[in-house]
C-alpha cells in the first residue's frame, strides 16, 4: 500500500513538473507552438516550418507585396498597403519585406488621418472664394485658411493679399465702373467739357425726339376714336 501511494505521489510531481514547464513563458526572441519555444523569423521574413525537438524554425522571405516588419512567428506575411489617389494619397516610400508602403498626400492635399511616418487618408485643400484671399497657404498637413478683402481692396480668391482698387482718376481716366471685394474698378478715357455737353446734347435730343414721338402717336390714336364714334 505504501508502495502505491509513494507511485501516485510520483506520478503527481511529474504531472506538476510538466504544467509548471509548459507555463514557463518563452524568451523574447521565441514564440510558443505546443510545448516548444521556437526561435522567431528575422522581420522581412515569415515561418516556413516550426521548430521541432530536433530542428530549429525554418523561415523564408515575404514576396508579391508582402512584409512584416518584425521579429514574429507567422506563417503569412501581411498584405503591403495600396495608396489610393482616390484618397489623395502617392506612395512616399514603396513596401518593403521589412516594411509597409508609407504614403503621402497628392499635390494640393493635406492629410486628414496622418501615422508616424505618412498618411492613411488626405483631402483637397480649401478654394478661397472671390471677395477672399489666401491668408495662410495649404501645407500637406494644414488646410488653405481664407480671409474676407476690406476697404478698398479685392481678390478673385487666387491672391495671398488683397489688392487696393486702381484709382481712375489718379491715372488720368474715369471710373466706369466701381470696384468691389472681388473685382477692381474699371476706368475708361476722360470725357473733355465738350465732348460731354455734345453727349448730353445728343441725350437731351433724342429724348424730346421720343416725347414729339409719343405725343403724334397719342394724337393720331384720338382722332380715330372720334371718327369711329361719329359714325
Amino acid at each position: 500500500m505504501a508502495q502505491f501511494e509513494t507511485l501516485i505521489w510520483t506520478i503527481n510531481i511529474i504531472l506538476v513538473l510538466e504544467s509548471i514547464g509548459s507555463c514557463i513563458a518563452c524568451g523574447r526572441a521565441e514564440y510558443r507552438i505546443g510545448d516548444e519555444c521556437c526561435p522567431m523569423c528575422s522581420q522581412g521574413n515569415r515561418v516556413y516550418k516550426h521548430c521541432t525537438e530536433f530542428t530549429s524554425t525554418s523561415c523564408v522571405p515575404c514576396v508579391d507585396s508582402t512584409f512584416l516588419d518584425e521579429p514574429n512567428g507567422l506563417m503569412k506575411c501581411k498584405v503591403c498597403t495600396n495608396c489610393d489617389p482616390g484618397l489623395g494619397l502617392k506612395v512616399k516610400q514603396p513596401c518593403r519585406p521589412s516594411s509597409d508602403t508609407v504614403c503621402g498626400t497628392l499635390e494640393g492635399f493635406y492629410c486628414l488621418d496622418p501615422t508616424k511616418d505618412g498618411c492613411r487618408a488626405a483631402q483637397r485643400h480649401s478654394s478661397c472664394k472671390p471677395g477672399q484671399y489666401i491668408s495662410h497657404t495649404g501645407t500637406t498637413s494644414t488646410d488653405t485658411v481664407c480671409s474676407d478683402c476690406t476697404g478698398d481692396t479685392y481678390s478673385d480668391g487666387s491672391l495671398t493679399a488683397c489688392q487696393s482698387h486702381t484709382g481712375c482718376e489718379s491715372v488720368g481716366l474715369q471710373e466706369m465702373k466701381p470696384g468691389f471685394p472681388w473685382s477692381d474698378s474699371e476706368c475708361g478715357p476722360q470725357l473733355s467739357h465738350s465732348t460731354a455737353r455734345g453727349i448730353i446734347g445728343v441725350v437731351a435730343s433724342m429724348t424730346v425726339l421720343m416725347i414729339l414721338a409719343g405725343a403724334v402717336f397719342l394724337l393720331i390714336v384720338v382722332r380715330k376714336r372720334k371718327n369711329s364714334d361719329s359714325f
